[in-house]
């Protein structure tokens, strides 16, 4: 007789061998399931298609040149779980100019104030096909974000038309959880800048500088090369993690802009992986887009953060010569010529110019300029944009991305 007891105990080994994430798939949680979207706009029960019987009546909307559409108002506590959304012009110069800004719990000022494209990873030449852990296009033509994001009273999401342009059709879902928030969850937060050009010797400002309880959860970059500085590499900059009263010199420093995306010795070849991706990578128009998310590695914060791009490129001792001689802005830092026993910091110990015949040949970094756009995303323990955030006007977004590839 076979004992009744041996596929019980086999249940209990194969339960405890699988991961925390599979079992909580099949683990039942009191969760509220929801959709809005233009067939139903409030997410009550029962109110979906509601229009021409059912049949596709409502499944888009249009935004008129300088309108706004309110994708969604939720009452209640819940969690954010899917935003999807698809438009009918994806040029680069709609993308950049449609807004999207999302309220927390009744606050004045949104959390999240991005354009639209730059919220989902896509701030430059338009959409492409990509998947990451957070946000995806999965035949770059559509946009979503699976960014957990919970509220305690309410949330009210909002899209704005500033392109001058009507649109004729975009399509939606926010898909979420009625569920009650713990008091330790914090709130979502997206913010963009742009600089056209950076500040020669500055470093750029991924995240100006948050107070509060956080976590920088990580960014999405966009560069358009200084045609001043030819066919030289832009991406020599370290970024720079401040956290909790750093100032002069920050606690967390990396070693060049490609390696803080997992990649090395340039920016060649597109990519999208997890954490990590490269998703326009095009040296003869000097355009570059790539992220970096936290998630393996997060970066937590108790009293404030700040995070930041240097801007430095190099080449060889000899072009930089040459544009130096040509009068490009630009400032030398490093020469290596190979090893670190050779190694020359410029800016430390004996002054040098570059053209001291003193100094060996070799590989110069520079400070440089050049147009960098950021749209950074992070957590913080207020529903509100911190003091002095406020969205660029849309001219300054869409100046010299008219282009269409």
């Amino acid at each position: 007789m076979k004992s009744p007891f041996i596929p019980l105990v086999l249940l209990f080994v194969v339960a405890a061998a699988l991961p925390a994430s599979a079992q909580s798939i099949y683990q039942y949680r009191a969760q509220q399931p929801r959709w809005i979207s233009p067939e139903n706009r409030t997410s009550a029960p029962g109110a979906g298609a509601l229009e021409n019987r059912g049949a596709k009546g409502h499944a888009f909307d249009s935004i008129p040149a300088g309108q706004s559409l309110e994708l969604g108002r939720i009452e209640g506590s819940g969690v954010i779980r899917r935003l999807w959304m698809t438009v009918s012009d994806r040029s680069p110069r709609m993308l950049r100019a449609l807004r999207l800004d999302i309220y927390w719990d009744g606050a004045n000022t949104p959390a999240v104030s991005v354009p639209l494209g730059d919220f989902f990873g896509l701030g430059l030449d338009g959409a492409r096909p990509f998947e990451s852990e957070l946000f995806s296009s999965p035949e770059g033509r559509s946009f979503v974000s699976v960014v957990p994001m919970p509220f305690h009273r309410g949330a009210r999401l909002v899209v704005r038309n500033e392109s001058g342009t009507d649109l004729d059709a975009i399509f939606y879902d926010i898909d979420y959880t009625r569920e009650p928030v713990g008091p330790d969850a914090l709130y979502f937060h997206a913010s963009w800048h742009r600089q056209n050009p950076t500040t020669l010797g500055e470093d750029f400002r991924i995240l100006p500088r948050v107070q509060g309880r956080g976590r920088y959860l990580g960014a999405s970059i966009a560069v358009v090369g200084s045609p001043a500085y030819g066919d030289s590499w832009f991406g020599e900059g370290e970024v720079k993690v401040f956290l909790d009263g750093d100032r002069e010199h920050p606690t967390l420093a990396g070693t060049g802009t490609e390696d803080y995306v997992g990649s090395g010795y340039g920016l060649e070849r597109p990519y999208a992986q997890r954490n990590e991706g490269l998703l326009v990578a095009n040296p003869k128009a000097g355009h570059w887009l790539f992220y970096r998310l936290h998630l393996p590695d997060p970066i937590y914060f108790s009293r404030d953060c700040e995070v930041r791009l240097q801007q430095i490129g190099g080449a060889p001792r000899t072009k930089v010569l040459a544009l130096q001689k040509a009068g490009v802005p630009l400032r030398p830092v490093t020469l290596d010529p190979g090893g670190r026993a050779h190694f020359v910091q410029l800016l430390d110990g004996k002054p040098h110019t570059l053209d001291d015949p003193d100094l060996p040949d070799g590989w110069t970094n520079f400070y440089r300029r050049d147009d960098v756009a950021a749209t950074v995303y992070y957590y913080l323990d207020r529903p509100d944009a911190p003091p002095g955030e406020t969205l660029a006007p849309v001219a300054q977004r869409v100046a010299g991305i008219l282009r269409t590839p």
